[in-house]
Parts: C-alpha cells; sequence; structure tokens
C-alpha cells in the first residue's frame, strides 16, 4: 500500500507521529522514572513524543 503524495514532506516519508508504540512509550517512562521492571505493560499512562 502506497501513500498519497498530499502526505510526504519535499524529501519523502518524513512525517512526525503523534503515536507511540508501546515500546517507545515504556523508554521515556523509564527515564521519568515512572516505570520499573515488573510493572504491567498494559495501560501505561499517556505520555507526548520527544522532540
Amino acid at each position: 500500500m502506497s501513500q498519497h503524495k498530499s502526505l510526504q514532506g519535499p524529501s519523502g516519508l518524513v512525517v512526525k507521529r503523534n503515536v507511540l508504540k508501546r515500546f517507545e512509550r515504556l523508554e521515556i517512562l523509564k527515564k521519568r522514572g515512572q516505570w520499573k521492571a515488573g510493572d504491567r505493560v498494559t495501560g501505561l499512562r499517556k505520555t507526548k513524543p520527544e522532540v
């Protein structure tokens, strides 16, 4: 499945995502100290992507 031309940036597929995958959210929460090993991975708190 291809992406429509209007959704692509001038240099190709450079799109800022605003939804993170679970492992990306875990990394951010670990850095903040809000998640520890052994905690549940479901029901994670909301996080914003790092800039």
